[in-house]
């Protein structure tokens, strides 16, 4: 059973306090490929000098580019992390992405960083036919099994609900998946963190369909500010629903966004909108992340790394103006009070 007061990480229970820095939303090992090309046999990208800006700029475009499953890679780049002061971090690979919870013990052990697996299920386009036919309660009950028992055929338990995978407009499938992921806080005291769909209305929507459920607001966070709002003001306004509202595009400054259109912040921009939710009395309402998810973003490829929001993004805090009382209310103690089953 999930141990209530602890933070259930692939190692086991820890402490709360044990966590430091901790970066609430990426991808260690995962496969974002969409599932009808993951086995037709195309060539892999090699990214080199000459093309990891366009890898970067247009990461849809090379095959290969969303595999992260090189354990040795994916140990070295969270060694990174480790080495810039880092302390956790919170793997979003849910079913349908490939999780590899033996994977990340083998990466938390050798690194010391704790590593929160998260539970449940990602959008309905990355789910087989069996799953898309389960019933609500049915999915209720594989999502706690995760958190309670273990998760994908292994005695690991995850740590976290979601992320969630939604879409716009949210399809059946997604509409239980939400409603499976309120009945296993419920049951778990998990928190639970949400990929909205690429619209303003979406995050929204997906409140209301927890709240009905019975999930707690509270212990919910919406990912994706950078790409579904255009004004910190409608993220100033969904966060004052309760909800925690998540930056996790840091690292990304370009102004392609290769999803759809939208004109994405750069860091100082980011930093910014956080400074207006502090303005507004919704510190404790962030949190912050990279959602590394494609190769061209590792360090050893040329990307920013893990390490980014600790070697840079908090000096860039820092000259606008955050003391370290805000910084750490962002990165530690606002990731620890999610995290901690209740």
């Amino acid at each position: 059973m999930a141990r209530a007061g602890t933070v259930q990480t692939v190692c086991g229970p820890v402490a709360p306090e044990a966590l430091g820095y901790t970066l609430m939303h990426e991808h260690l090992l995962c496969d974002l490929t969409l599932p009808a090309r993951r086995n037709a046999g195309l060539p892999e990208v090699e990214i080199t000098l000459e093309n990891v800006f366009d890898v970067t700029y247009r990461p849809n475009d090379y095959h290969g580019n969303h595999r992260l499953q090189d354990l040795a890679v994916a140990t070295s780049e969270t060694r990174r992390f480790a080495q810039a002061g880092g302390g956790a971090i919170v793997e979003m690979t849910t079913g349908g992405l490939c999780p590899d919870p033996e994977g990340l013990a083998a990466i938390s052990a050798e690194t010391g960083v704790h590593v929160v697996l998260g539970a449940g299920f990602y959008t309905e386009g990355y789910q087989d036919e069996a799953t898309l036919a389960l019933p609500q309660e049915a999915l209720a009950d594989i999502v706690t099994a995760q958190v309670e028992e273990g998760a994908w055929g292994t005695d690991i338990r995850c740590g976290i609900i979601g992320e969630i995978g939604c879409s716009w407009p949210l399809t059946p499938f997604e509409r239980r998946s939400l409603a499976a992921g309120a009945i296993a806080q419920q049951r778990t005291g998990a928190a639970i963190t949400v990929h909205p769909g690429r619209h303003p209305d979406a995050p929204h929507e997906i409140l209301d369909v927890l709240q009905a459920a019975g999930a707690d607001l509270s212990r919910v966070i919406i990912d994706h500010m950078d790409r579904t709002y255009d004004s910190v003001e409608q993220v100033v306004a969904l966060a004052r629903r309760g909800c925690v509202v998540e930056y996790d595009f840091f690292g990304i400054e370009q102004s392609q966004y290769w999803m759809a259109v939208a004109d994405l912040p750069t860091d100082y921009m980011r930093i910014h909108a956080v400074r207006r939710l502090f303005e507004e009395g919704l510190g404790g309402n962030v949190v912050l992340s990279h959602d590394i998810c494609t190769r061209s973003r590792l360090q050893c490829h040329g990307g920013h790394g893990y390490a980014h929001m600790l070697r840079n993004v908090i000096p860039l805090m820092r000259d606008r103006g955050f003391v370290q009382s805000e910084i750490d209310l962002l990165l530690k103690e606002t990731p620890a009070r999610l995290l901690t089953l209740v």
